[in-house]
């Protein structure tokens, strides 16, 4: 690989901040989205005030459409006549999850790695799950497919850090159920 396009790819790869959060995971079996190919993916939900991470996010959003210009024709775009993958929680969302974040939906087609705090491997697949708060790798790049043009992100690997409360209104046995007495039962 050449220095330029190893380059390229740092500018274009993010890790979110600590306070992201998961959500619509499907990191451990992939999932048909709305008919198309089978892909792991995650809806990354970045607190407004995450502004270290916003900011890289922009920058590998810009670095992927200078990468991309042969994409677009060989002319840089105008960033907002494209598509760009960062959106707007509390405009394009109806779910007290996304007040106050942007999200990102990222996908692959390659199982992501998935870690605890000491980057070792997860196996229990209870303990990664839409709501836990995780970072995540993303990488940008462009695209031109069926008259749509824009930047996309891809999903990497995922360091979970903390758990939080489950998105998805499942809810966990010991909150449904209280302890039962049988004094009969021995009986």
């Amino acid at each position: 690989m050449n220095l330029r396009r190893k380059n390229n790819m740092k500018q274009t790869k993010v890790i979110t901040g600590l306070n992201t959060r998961l959500s619509y995971f499907n990191g451990w079996e992939p999932k048909s989205i709305n008919g198309g190919a089978e892909k792991y993916s995650v809806s990354v939900l970045i607190p407004k005030d995450d502004l270290a991470t916003l900011q890289k996010i922009e920058q590998a959003i810009d670095a992927a459409i200078e990468e991309g210009i042969a994409k677009f024709g060989g002319k840089k775009p105008n960033k907002a006549a494209i598509k760009t993958p960062l959106r707007d929680g509390d405009i394009e969302r109806d779910d007290e999850a996304y007040k106050g974040h942007y999200f990102i939906n990222a996908n692959s087609l390659t199982k992501p790695q998935i870690v605890d705090m000491n980057v070792q491997p997860i196996l229990d697949r209870h303990d990664v799950y839409s709501g836990c708060y995780a970072r995540v790798s993303l990488s940008f790049y462009a695209f031109n497919s069926n008259g749509n043009k824009g930047i996309a992100c891809g999903l990497g690997n995922i360091q979970k850090v903390k758990d939080g409360e489950p998105l998805g209104g499942r809810s966990s046995a010991s909150d449904d159920f209280t302890t039962i007495t049988d004094d009969d039962f021995l009986a």
